[in-house]
C-alpha cells in the first residue's frame, strides 16, 4: 500500500492490543477473500447451526465438514482451509487428537476447540494440542465469530471463566512445588489415548491396530499399562474413564 507524502515526520501510532476485547472484524482483503473454514462435529444439527452463524458474515465461509476428528486431519491436509473448528467429542478421534495431529501437521493451520463441556482439564488440552481458541457451545452466538477472527490473527481467544481456571492453576502447582512453566501433566499419553478411546468405543485389538498402524500386540501392550496406571481392571471401567474424560458420549 502507498502512503501519501508528508511534510512532517512523527512516530506511527500503537496499533491495537493483542488482548483488545473489541468486537470490530479484522477481515482479510478484498483479494485474500475470506476465512475459509473447517468445521467438524459428530451432530448434523449442531454443524448446520454453527454454519449459519459463520456462513452469515462477510469475512468468514464454511468450506467443508467433517464427522469425527480422523475426517478432520483427512480435510484439512487437502490444503485448502485456513481455520479448523473442532468439536471435543466425536467418534474414533477426539477434536483434542485431531488437534494435536493437525499442529503436527500443519503447524500453521489455527485450530478452534468448540464443546459444551465446561471442564478446566479440557480447556488445558486443548492449549496442550495446540488451539488458539477454546469455545462454549452454549455462547457461540456471542464468541464463536469473533473467537475465528482472534485465532487467524493468531491471538488466543479464551471464553470468559477460563482466566480463573489458569490462575487456579498455576497458584495450586506453584502451592505444590510443581513445576509452574508448563500446563498440568496428562495422566496418560497421547497414545494410550487414542487406544484407550477406541477400546471404550468396542473396538478389537486387532481393529485397534488396523486404525493405529500398530500390531495388535502392541495394542495389549498399551491396554495393560492403561489398566496398571490408572488402577484398573477391565474394559468396563476403561469405559467409564473415557466417558469421565470426555473421549466418548455416554
Amino acid at each position: 500500500m502507498t502512503y501519501p507524502a508528508s511534510s512532517t515526520t512523527s512516530a506511527p501510532s500503537p496499533g491495537p492490543s493483542a488482548l483488545s476485547t473489541s468486537s470490530a472484524p479484522a477481515a482479510p482483503s478484498a483479494s485474500a477473500g475470506p476465512i475459509r473454514v473447517l468445521l467438524a462435529d459428530d451432530h448434523t444439527l449442531v454443524r448446520r447451526g454453527v454454519r449459519l452463524i459463520l456462513d452469515g458474515e462477510p469475512d468468514l465461509t464454511v468450506v467443508a465438514e467433517a464427522g469425527d476428528g480422523a475426517e478432520a486431519v483427512a480435510r484439512a491436509r487437502e490444503g485448502d482451509v485456513d481455520l479448523a473448528v473442532l468439536d471435543v467429542a466425536m467418534p474414533r478421534m477426539t477434536g483434542l487428537q485431531a488437534a494435536r495431529e493437525l499442529s503436527r501437521r500443519l503447524p500453521a493451520l489455527p485450530i478452534l476447540i468448540l464443546t459444551m463441556y465446561d471442564n478446566e482439564q479440557y480447556f488445558f488440552e486443548a492449549l496442550r494440542a495446540g488451539a488458539g481458541g477454546y469455545v462454549l457451545k452454549s455462547v457461540a452466538d456471542r464468541d464463536l465469530v469473533e473467537a475465528c477472527r482472534a485465532v487467524v490473527r493468531d491471538e488466543p481467544f479464551i471464553y470468559p471463566g477460563a482466566e480463573r481456571a489458569l490462575v487456579r492453576s498455576y497458584l495450586d502447582r506453584l502451592h505444590r512445588g510443581a513445576d509452574v512453566d508448563g500446563l498440568p501433566e496428562r495422566p496418560i499419553t497421547e497414545r494410550e489415548e487414542e487406544i484407550l478411546k477406541l477400546v471404550a468405543e468396542g473396538y478389537t485389538s486387532r481393529e485397534i491396530g488396523a486404525l493405529l498402524f500398530i500390531s495388535a500386540k502392541t495394542v495389549e501392550r498399551h491396554r495393560a499399562n492403561l489398566l496398571h496406571k490408572l488402577g484398573m481392571r477391565d474394559r468396563l471401567e476403561l469405559t467409564r474413564y473415557a466417558i469421565r474424560a470426555g473421549l466418548i458420549d455416554p
